[in-house]
């Protein structure tokens, strides 16, 4: 048997916590080897350390049957590994070849020779079904597209080992779609590629292997065509878990949010939201569903104060808070989990205690005059780390830069959920997180409505917008287009509305 990859009994350490213990994975040529496990399993770990970005504690690589030092990312170019990042490392100003060439830039006269750098690029891109343009800009094409150039820049490279670190947490079902196709074609093409994911669906879909960490240790490697779903999950988590959303009929109350002729202008300084109308009731999930970049960031972006509305009116319990500021709508029951949680959900460079309190620092019991209560603070911080299961290397005092994508989310959610506040607003909730996490987050949004408290949910995960929704709307190019009840629509209905090839009866014409 040929092995592109041998990672053989990897071990490595952090201050405080063993991210991987004993870990062997090995990539047979040719094929797609899924590595799964829950957040902070030890997963980006380890693919980092084949990439070069970190240093093993004890244990040995091969490439291609022969062992290997794998000092920085340079090393592991030389050696024909390449990696996708969960997060782009793309410059937005500079167009895609400039993205692509960087570093390894080919001179003409002693000039940057982008024209014969861009014939190449568009070559390439077409042997493997990538339809990217060489000259456009980076700010001006889709996150789908700006994966494609991360692609293409390993392509560019050389490289036949493959790394794919969370691919699809960003993109739509479509873009999904059509990065498992490219992932095929890369394969059939004689690439090795490892998937790190958390998506069941899609390494039935798309994996020849995949192998599970549990807690950074190694749990075992299945064959996925033989392996259910349900199997992989209890390897995953160690316990049975349960896809179905649990949740009763319910009546929904009083409005909470009352939204009317909200407009509101998008990055580029054009209406991104127009003319949009929307109530959510107290003891109801108003899910909005919608492919990405049809109004969703502008709307969320309106309703927490981090955009100006250009005309139109945001009441929240009757009261009128289209010019109030973000911390005034926290005081009056608004409950945020953002899109963006680096941006937006956490300061990195804080702790995870200080995080936790981020929103009442200045009041009791964390604050008696100008001092923080250290005692209460630390208090408070444990008690949402151990319910929430959020999991980091020094625990309250770990610095939130250093935690995993899926603990930093889970964060979030601890705080903005334990607050119950009247309105809670959750965008992409579950992004990220494994399944058992997911499972858990899903209960206690649902406990949320049941309380009485109203949620309104942006997700682009189809699954979840009909799982814990009572009412959809659809956003189709900044409208709403449709509303139904998540009981009596499905799947194929709101891909109809979601692409506007179906139009409901609120849409306008302009």
């Amino acid at each position: 048997m040929t092995y592109a990859v041998e990672l053989l009994n990897i071990t490595k350490d952090f201050p405080g916590i063993r991210a991987n213990d004993n870990v062997t994975v090995r990539l047979k040529e040719g094929t797609i080897h899924a590595l799964l496990g829950e957040n902070g399993a030890g997963k980006s770990t380890l693919m980092s350390i084949l990439f070069g970005l970190y240093q093993p504690t004890s244990g040995h690589i091969k490439v291609n049957g022969q062992e290997v030092k794998i000092n920085d990312p340079n090393d592991a170019t030389a050696l024909g590994i390449g990696m996708v990042h969960q997060h782009f490392k793309l410059i937005e100003c500079f167009t895609v070849t400039e993205n692509i060439i960087l570093g390894m830039e080919p001179t003409k006269y002693g000039m940057v020779d982008v024209k014969r750098a861009a014939k190449e690029i568009a070559e390439l891109s077409k042997k493997f079904g990538l339809n990217v343009d060489p000259y456009a800009k980076i700010s001006d094409i889709t996150v789908g597209m700006q994966q494609r150039v991360e692609i293409l820049k390993m392509l560019y490279r050389n490289a036949n080992i493959l790394i794919f670190d969370e691919p699809t947490a960003v993109l739509t079902p479509q873009e999904i779609e059509d990065l498992m196709q490219i992932m095929r074609r890369l394969v059939s093409e004689g690439k090795s590629i490892l998937l790190i994911t958390h998506k069941l669906k899609e390494i039935k879909e798309v994996a020849d292997e995949c192998s599970v960490l549990r807690r950074g240790k190694y749990i075992g490697t299945v064959d996925v065509a033989s392996t259910t779903e349900k199997e992989m999950a209890e390897m995953m988590v160690g316990r049975e878990v349960n896809f179905k959303i649990e949740k009763e009929e319910k009546e929904a109350g009083q409005v909470v949010l009352d939204v009317q002729h909200l407009n509101v202008k998008n990055a580029k300084g054009v209406l991104g939201l127009k003319d949009f109308s929307l109530q959510v009731r107290a003891g109801e999930i108003v899910g909005i569903a919608g492919i990405d970049g049809n109004g969703q960031t502008e709307l969320a972006h309106a309703l927490s104060g981090l955009a100006k509305a250009e005309s139109g009116t945001i009441l929240l319990n009757g009261e009128d808070i289209t010019k109030a500021t973000v911390r005034q709508r926290f005081d009056k029951g608004m409950g945020h989990i953002p899109e963006d949680r680096h941006k937006h959900g956490l300061i990195l460079d804080f702790t995870l205690k200080e995080n936790m309190i981020i929103h009442e620092y200045d009041r009791a019991p964390y604050c008696k005059g100008t001092m923080i209560q250290q005692k209460e603070m630390d208090r408070y911080a444990q008690h949402l780390i151990d319910e929430f299961d959020v999991r980091s290397g020094e625990g309250i005092d770990s610095l939130t830069r250093s935690m995993s994508g899926g603990n930093q989310q889970k964060a979030i959610i601890a705080r903005e959920i334990d607050r119950s506040p009247d309105l809670l607003m959750v965008v992409q909730p579950t992004r990220g997180l494994d399944v058992g996490a997911i499972e858990y987050i899903h209960k206690r949004i649902v406990e949320e409505r049941d309380k009485g408290k109203a949620v309104l949910l942006i997700s682009f995960e189809l699954d979840e917008i009909l799982g814990l929704s009572d009412q959809i709307v659809v956003l189709f190019d900044g409208h709403r287009n449709g509303s139904m009840k998540a009981s009596e629509t499905n799947e194929n209905e709101l891909g109809l509305y979601m692409s506007g090839s179906k139009k409901g009866s609120e849409q306008h014409e302009e």
